[in-house]
């Protein structure tokens, strides 16, 4: 089967390959896919450069947990049904080497969720890690209905399902960004409010436009980077969400302001969710693909053979807003 892999860490350019490569083997419970479309992350990026020292020593890694296709073959007579099955799936690379950068990738049953037969495969190789790990962000706390939520970095892939996901459960969302381009990917979204991101003015910001309300609930991008101008916006015994911090990867905390505030802190690592979390999740997302009630935006289409510069796209610090997708 075509596919790409890499067998040391580095860039992408140096170390991403493409060519012919072993067709993987059905084990028990498992389906086999035919791949259409293979999303690119960062955490698919991070991996590739080495942030998993250990992932390599199975051997080659085939690249990405994302992606969407048709089940092709299937372990056992219990899952023949599934056979033609259009599917999203995700996971694929997580504690395992083969990927869904490649024609072919085989994974257990319950990682192959059907994806609505006039949803494209595109878009279903968009939804595992940004959907899901927004929908966790946005449901792991108390009833957000009429709250104000605050979403930092709105615009950003898991940003911008934060913002659906809080607007269906009914919240005022104020959602930031750093440029006019990004104030109308939230709007389009659905947030309420749109701000800068956190700066030396946010508090006088927020508080005016809230009319003296602190925030009940923030869903952070960039926790390093944003977690002292946040806590002075959010109200004592709410929570702050966060599932990245990029610019400070080991951030310094203010301890005791942030206990006198009996803030909640909750880390969403999209991988390790609760099984329940997970199952909550594709339940949501595959209702809202079949009414048509989801945003999914791509933002560029690659061939297999130039991966590498997908991986780049991704690792840009240049902002782009989208799904960056590889089609095997």
């Amino acid at each position: 089967m075509l596919a790409a892999w890499y067998k040391n860490f580095g860039t992408a350019e140096d170390v991403l390959e493409t060519g012919e490569f072993t067709v993987p083997k059905l084990g028990k419970g498992e389906v086999k896919i035919r791949i259409y479309s293979s999303g690119v992350n960062p955490s698919d990026t991070k991996k590739r450069a080495g942030s998993n020292p250990d992932i390599l020593d199975d051997g080659p890694i085939i690249p990405h947990s994302d992606g969407a296709g048709k089940i092709v073959d299937v372990s056992d007579e219990k899952l023949r049904h599934r056979i033609g099955e259009k599917v999203w799936v995700y996971e694929s690379q997580h504690n395992r080497s083969l990927g869904t950068a490649a024609e072919f990738v085989c994974l257990p049953s319950h990682n192959a969720i059907r994806l609505p037969d006039r949803v494209s495969y595109d878009t279903g190789a968009m939804l595992g890690i940004p959907a899901m790990t927004a929908h966790r962000c946005v449901f792991n706390s108390e009833d957000i209905k009429d709250r104000y939520v605050l979403i930092t970095g709105g615009a950003g892939r898991v940003g911008h399902y934060c913002i659906q996901w809080a607007k269906k459960a009914g919240a005022i969302v104020i959602a930031t960004s750093s440029n006019n381009e990004g104030r109308q990917e939230c709007k389009k979204a659905g947030a309420d409010i749109i701000l800068g991101h956190p700066s030396e003015t946010f508090k006088e910001e927020i508080l005016d436009l809230t009319k003296g309300q602190k925030i009940e609930k923030i869903i952070d991008g960039d926790f390093g980077k944003n977690i002292n101008y946040l806590l002075n916006v959010i109200k004592p015994n709410s929570s702050i969400c966060t599932y990245a911090s990029m610019t400070k990867k080991t951030p310094v905390i203010p301890f005791y302001q942030m206990m006198n505030l009996n803030v909640q802190m909750k880390m969403v690592f999209v991988y390790d969710m609760p099984n329940k979390a997970k199952e909550s999740a594709i339940l949501d997302i595959t209702k809202a693909l079949k009414e048509d009630k989801l945003l999914n935006r791509l933002h560029e289409n690659y061939n297999l053979e130039d991966i590498s510069q997908a991986h780049q796209k991704i690792e840009n610090s240049k902002t782009s807003y989208g799904a960056v997708i590889v089609n095997p």
